[in-house]
């Protein structure tokens, strides 16, 4: 069996596009738009993963196991119908070259 053959889940990343709209003060305005579509995936539910995200440690409601995309820690993950900011992106690697990702995701509230 495959690595691919064990992702049986699809979700979608979101990212903010630099140079898109802006306010009335000139701030850029979070607006998420869709990056990648129906991607293959897994989830899992991680036991007490404590991640440092800049000065504060939460804890992580997600595992998200991907293949070699693109994504990174200022991305958001739509699942079903929810919405996950990434907290961590980890490449893993084979004996050959880059594998798969390993994310580590929190509800947006």
């Amino acid at each position: 069996m495959s690595y691919l053959a064990l992702l049986i889940n699809t979700c979608t990343t979101r990212r903010f596009p630099a140079g898109g709209a802006v306010d009335t003060y000139g701030i850029p305005a979070k607006v998420w738009v869709n990056c990648l579509t129906n991607i293959a995936c897994r989830w899992s539910t991680p036991s007490n993963r404590e991640v440092k995200v800049g000065a504060e440690v939460v804890l992580a409601d997600l595992q998200l196991f991907l293949g070699d995309v693109d994504i990174t820690e200022q991305d958001r993950v739509v699942l079903d119908t929810k919405t996950y900011e990434v907290l961590s992106a980890s490449r893993r690697q084979d004996g050959v070259g880059s594998h798969h990702m390993e994310c580590l995701l929190r509800a947006v509230r």
